[in-house]
């Protein structure tokens, strides 16, 4: 059963007492929430994630509670709080802003308990099995293009994290919604104008952010891993031409470990990582002005 089978009764009730257990990747999100509007968000943009039913409702890799504020906070300008196994690490965002802090609290916890995974600060699509890793630092355009590449047909990994196995050489799926900020919302509204968006938020410490839906295929085929081939930094660079370079391999090395969130934590096993995914892979830098020039550029890339 996905989360869009399960009845509106039966989904608040699980949020509300025991909790809510589903798929994300290779996670389990175990998640209780009393927001009113929040069980809207999870219809919209988590439909078609499976819900874990007994044995397994037990088991989950983040205990994640979402709740308003208590008291008179709760009417005057009332306030949503993010807990991670019942510890806060960020200050209460407006109510009203809860799926966006849902989306970077749990990007925080990918981020800081993950270590079964060289974790990338890259967007990773997937083409006939091989992966497309776009490296990227905010502003440089990365989450646009991924989203506009996932439009176009490739298979969503992540925009936000390259779950990299070492061991078995492949990256690991983790399809959620993708996040977009600033002009990024009208230039998706123009390049899919089909596309399901989230509502606006305003003023959050990113800016006016949106979420666009993924694929209901690229969250049931997320057990499908992929093998690195092609590394792609993105920079946007408006009115600029639209060209592709290629690298030197040590340079796409030192900017690959820089884009690591764990690279020095992980060690020989992080050095190792960078090491295989470069020999593996075409280096690449993108420099777009025109986000329909650099899907074009991509898919002829990916299609040799």
């Amino acid at each position: 059963m996905n989360i869009a089978q399960l009845p509106d009764k039966d989904l608040l009730s699980r949020l509300r007492s025991a909790g809510l257990r589903w798929l994300v990747g290779p996670f389990t999100i175990h998640l209780r929430s009393r927001v009113p509007e929040f069980p809207r968000y999870l219809r919209t943009f988590y439909a078609d994630n499976q819900v874990l039913t007994p044995p397994w409702e037990d088991i989950a890799d983040f205990h994640v509670t979402l709740h308003p504020s208590l008291g008179w906070r709760r009417y005057w300008r009332p306030k949503v709080h993010f807990r991670l196994d019942g510890n806060s690490f960020f200050a209460p965002f407006p109510l009203s802003h809860a799926p966006p802090m849902f989306e970077w609290g749990l990007n925080m916890a990918i981020a800081s308990r993950c270590n079964q995974y060289l974790l990338l600060h890259a967007a990773v699509l997937e083409k006939d099995g091989f992966a497309l890793v776009m490296p990227g630092s905010p502003g440089s355009g990365k989450s646009t293009l991924s989203a506009a590449l996932m439009l176009r047909g490739f298979r969503l990994l992540s925009d936000e994290f390259g779950l990299y196995s070492p061991g078995k050489n492949r990256f690991a799926a983790n399809p959620r919604p993708v996040g977009l900020k600033n002009e990024s919302i009208d230039v998706i509204r123009m390049f899919a104008p089909k596309a399901t968006l989230s509502e606006e938020y305003t003023q959050t410490k990113k800016g006016t952010v949106s979420f666009l839906r993924i694929p209901a295929t690229n969250v049931l085929e997320s057990h499908r891993q992929a093998e690195p081939r092609w590394i792609v930094f993105p920079m946007f660079q408006r009115d600029d031409p639209t060209y592709l370079e290629k690298l030197p391999r040590a340079d796409g090395f030192l900017r690959l470990a820089a884009n690591a969130f764990n690279y020095e934590t992980l060690g020989q096993t992080g050095f190792d990582g960078v090491t295989d995914i470069i020999r593996r892979s075409q280096v690449l830098q993108l420099r777009f002005g025109s986000l329909e020039e650099a899907v074009g550029k991509l898919e002829a890339l990916t299609s040799t």
